[in-house]
């Protein structure tokens, strides 16, 4: 059957916490890496108006959409993710369905961005 054929790959989550305050009273960030296995990762469509949507939204230009894994507690906003051997930021809020309704191992979207 089919849906035993699908399996995405396992991806580096990196979320910063602020660990203080530098002499001018900047935070100072620690990254921590954590990898989260079976995400899909889908370009997302030249031809539809998901990239156009991301450009009128916030300016910023989608690369891929990430599905993540049913049950994953990570928050996926605003965090930086490797796979690929680069770094992609996410963009927006991600989109999250209802685990039940859902057939396949995935319910929620996270959109990301190439990130320097």
């Amino acid at each position: 059957m089919f849906m035993g054929c699908l399996k995405g790959i396992t991806i580096t989550l990196i979320t910063k916490t602020e660990t203080g305050k530098d002499p001018f009273n900047n935070p100072i960030e620690t990254e921590t890496r954590e990898e989260v296995e079976n995400v899909l990762v889908a370009p997302v469509s030249q031809n539809g108006g998901e990239i156009l949507n991301e450009l009128s939204m916030n300016g910023k230009k989608a690369r891929y959409q990430l599905g993540i894994p049913k049950g994953d507690a990570h928050n996926w906003e605003d965090c930086i993710v490797e796979f690929f051997g680069e770094r992609w930021k996410s963009i927006g809020f991600s989109t999250i369905g209802i685990e039940d309704l859902i057939p396949l191992d995935w319910n929620r979207r996270v959109v990301v961005e190439r990130y320097g």
